[in-house]
């Protein structure tokens, strides 16, 4: 809660006010607030009053000018809760059982129903459909035909490849034209290399928690998952990662250090730089899922595993299923000294993505317009990740925790040690809501208190009645 101050001045008393109204949800991340003028008409207060009051609310962080427009509420992304403690675990190899509840996770997700709070989608209206529709109705007949009636290239299309060697400036040391290997979205690409560097019996470390869809690829190519301690705010802990190494025949490293899912931290750039050269000189290989590495809240995009990588053994996986368009399962990998084997799993699977969803993509990037729908994107999601966070603060029972993400789309919320997620879960799904149990992101049977909530959908009275509901049920098993 916000403590009031007892300085007695008006503008003090003013912004003590207005910040109690934005922790309650009266103006929410990313809307104006009334001019001067209009404060002045509604307090009574003089304007150069109203003016201190929002220059000690900049000062507290909590709102921002903006030149010629005044002030804004600032999305809050951390001091709201506390963060979770990351869990003390003892890392041994496991096998994986994966609970079938991803299936129906899935499946809610599709309907329309229900209240999307599970998977981790963007809401259709933030994504350019008009413009991608353009693109693929824009194209020549010839060029259609060669779509349709053709096989793409193995590899995948060439002006497609181009435009993410392109992105990939300063992401990639090697020349990326020569690793790109596009698939059906990104895990495809994380299935791929798995495969690549691993076989039947091998163990791959995974962070803890991790994404449960990686638990359920191990599990179907029989290898085991050694889950490693990860904290919320800065990764997976080195220390413990260097003596599982040690320890044990491990065939790969499967992390995602850029918006983890659920976690949604960012590895700080020493970290990361540390990480490369230890697994360098373990030979052990990086498989890096960098999903929602476009999808960041600071000023720049965060450095990649893959541009610290000088021997080949990050091997990077990214698409636009979460920028741009899910539907057309455009992902690509860039696996290194495993480019080969990678390729010849592609081309022995699906012999090549499908050419005209390719060229679409391909389209739009040329446009120039990708890097603007970027930045609107990023504002709205990160709006919408402090309005939520900010809403689980106001309803959730005392005791809460939640992440403070540096971009992605999640948050990971730890309830009361007494509240099974699982019950949270099938209890919301009664009521239309879906939400993710923290249980199936681990092998480990931790994470029973958890739940993760995504954050793609806009702000909405449809969605804070659902998280009244959620807290409703939470408060009936506290």
């Amino acid at each position: 809660m916000v403590q009031r101050t007892v300085t007695g001045f008006r503008y003090a008393s003013l912004a003590d006010d207005l910040e109690i109204k934005i922790k309650e949800g009266v103006y929410r991340s990313g809307e104006k607030l009334p001019s001067l003028r209009r404060l002045h008409d509604q307090t009574g207060l003089s304007v150069t009053t109203v003016y201190q009051a929002y220059i000690e609310l900049e000062k507290r962080g909590v709102v921002e000018p903006r030149q010629k427009s005044g002030y804004y509420v600032r999305p809050l992304l951390d001091r709201i809760l506390p963060t979770p403690e990351a869990l003390k675990l003892k890392p041994v190899p496991k096998k994986v059982t994966m609970n079938t509840l991803a299936y129906s996770i899935v499946e809610d997700m599709s309907d329309p129903d229900f209240l999307q709070l599970g998977g981790t989608v963007v809401m259709p209206e933030l994504l350019p459909f008009k413009q991608l529709a353009r693109c693929i109705r824009s194209a020549p007949i010839e060029s259609m035909k060669q779509s349709l009636m053709r096989y793409e290239n193995p590899t995948g299309n060439p002006e497609l490849k181009r435009q993410i060697a392109k992105r990939m400036v300063g992401q990639a040391r090697r020349d990326a034209m020569d690793e790109i290997t596009v698939t059906t979205g990104c895990l495809e690409a994380v299935n791929l290399c798995l495969q690549a560097v691993g076989s039947a019996g091998d163990t791959v470390i995974v962070e803890s928690p991790t994404y449960p869809w990686f638990l359920q690829l191990i599990e179907d190519h029989k290898m085991f998952a050694l889950e490693i301690p990860t904290d919320p705010r800065t990764g997976i802990d080195l220390k413990q990662l260097e003596q599982a190494v040690r320890t044990n025949a491990v065939a790969a490293c499967l992390l995602v250090p850029n918006f983890h899912n659920p976690l949604g931290f960012e590895m700080p750039v020493d970290k990361k730089k540390a990480l490369v050269k230890m697994m360098a000189a373990a030979k052990v290989p990086i498989i890096e899922d960098n999903i929602h590495g476009e999808l960041y809240f600071g000023k720049a995009r965060p450095a990649t595993l893959k541009a610290l990588d000088r021997n080949g053994w990050v091997l990077h996986c990214a698409s636009f299923s979460k920028t741009l368009s899910p539907g057309l399962r455009v992902g690509w990998c860039l696996p290194g000294r495993y480019t080969e084997p990678v390729r010849r799993l592609k081309l022995n699977g699906t012999v090549a993505s499908p050419t005209l969803n390719q060229r679409a993509v391909a389209d739009f990037l040329k446009s120039g317009a990708y890097d603007r729908h970027l930045r609107r994107l990023r504002t709205a999601l990160k709006n919408q990740i402090s309005n939520m966070a900010l809403a689980i603060a106001r309803h959730f029972p005392e005791g809460t925790r939640i992440t403070a993400p540096k971009g992605g789309l999640t948050l990971w919320v730890e309830m009361s040690p007494n509240v099974d997620g699982l019950e949270v879960y099938r209890e919301a799904r009664k009521k239309k809501i879906s939400i993710f149990p923290g249980i199936i992101c681990s092998t480990t049977g931790r994470y029973r208190n958890f739940i993760r909530i995504s954050c793609g959908y806009p702000w909405s009275e449809e969605v804070e009645k659902g998280i009244r509901t959620l807290s409703e049920i939470i408060g009936q098993m506290v």
